[in-house]
């Protein structure tokens, strides 16, 4: 091979390398781990809502649609909070605090996936689901982003309500109106998040406190937050009791949700008596599993019954 030819080979896959990593880090900034959970129990709403099958083209618009719309969310969220990642150990690697994507750049990106969310669901699904996903976003931006975060103990109780929005996504979707059973989805998810975040904030409660960002663990104290683990998820319990009350769900629900709530309750029970890391991780898997497996159920009922 000749040099010219192993030069231009060698610039070509330098070219091919950099695009590959850029590519990766405008998806990091969306964080699709999180997204994924969002994604599934809008997929089970979608399936409740129809009692079957939704469709192959407004699934995929659907979750496509709501996929862009939490994705901008976290994109402009990456940008506003830039400066603290910047300090906390966990997060100064990140693609805009470690120089890789220029801010504005994250800033447009994010905006245009929003953009074309709603677009594509106003289009494609109905305009109350664009209107709902990009209320999510502006929520999630303005409210827990921009305000909440940086200023009140109470930011993930209140800002929780931008990650409740997916599942009447799903739902209205498919029924084109928002009903009691879908408003069940946004509480259960609303209660859900409390106890998820602040195990999570128990684990890397450091990092908040060295940027001044007031979560729980920081302003209470760990014991404290384990205190309000335990009781968000008992509000959470008797929130999932409800549906059954108005007959929303059956017998599969009830014998699901039963179990599933009781482990809850035994590893929020655990977290408080013992006051690990490890105890505090089980509760934020669990929390995890526990919403996919409750949404499951869910679907799985409504099918059935």
């Amino acid at each position: 091979m000749s040099v010219a030819v192993r030069a231009d080979t060698a610039l070509h896959a330098g070219t091919s390398g950099r695009f590959a990593q850029t590519a990766r880090d405008y998806i990091a900034i969306t964080k699709p781990r999180v997204v994924v959970l969002l994604e599934v129990i809008t997929f089970f709403a979608m399936v409740m809502a129809a009692r079957g099958w939704p469709g192959l083209s407004l699934t995929v618009a659907t979750l496509t649609g709501g996929w862009l719309a939490a994705g901008g969310a976290h994109a402009i969220n990456c940008w506003f909070d830039r400066d603290i990642d910047a300090a906390m150990g966990r997060t100064r690697s990140r693609p805009i605090p470690a120089g890789r994507i220029r801010p504005r750049s994250a800033l447009a990106f994010g905006v245009v996936l929003g953009a074309v969310s709603f677009a594509l669901l106003a289009v494609a699904v109905n305009i109350l689901a664009a209107a709902l996903a990009i209320g999510g976003l502006l929520f999630y931006v303005f409210v827990y982003t921009m305000w909440l975060k940086r200023s009140s103990m109470q930011n993930i109780v209140v800002g929780g309500a931008a990650g409740a929005i997916p599942p009447l996504v799903g739902w209205v979707a498919v029924d084109g109106r928002l009903t009691l059973t879908a408003l069940f989805l946004f509480a259960v998810v609303f209660y859900w998040t409390p106890p998820h975040f602040w195990a999570l904030a128990l684990l890397i409660r450091r990092d908040y406190a060295s940027v001044s960002v007031p979560m729980l663990p920081v302003v209470l104290g760990e014991r404290e937050t384990r205190r309000q683990i335990l009781l968000y998820t008992g509000v959470l319990v008797l929130v999932t009791i409800m549906p059954l009350l108005v007959r929303s769900f059956g017998v599969v629900y009830m014998v699901g949700a039963g179990l599933l709530d009781v482990l809850f309750l035994a590893t929020a029970v655990a977290a408080v008596r013992d006051p690990s890391a490890r105890a505090a991780r089980r509760v934020f898997y669990y929390s995890m599993l526990y919403l996919a497996l409750l949404f499951a159920v869910m679907a799985v009922d409504r099918v059935v019954g």
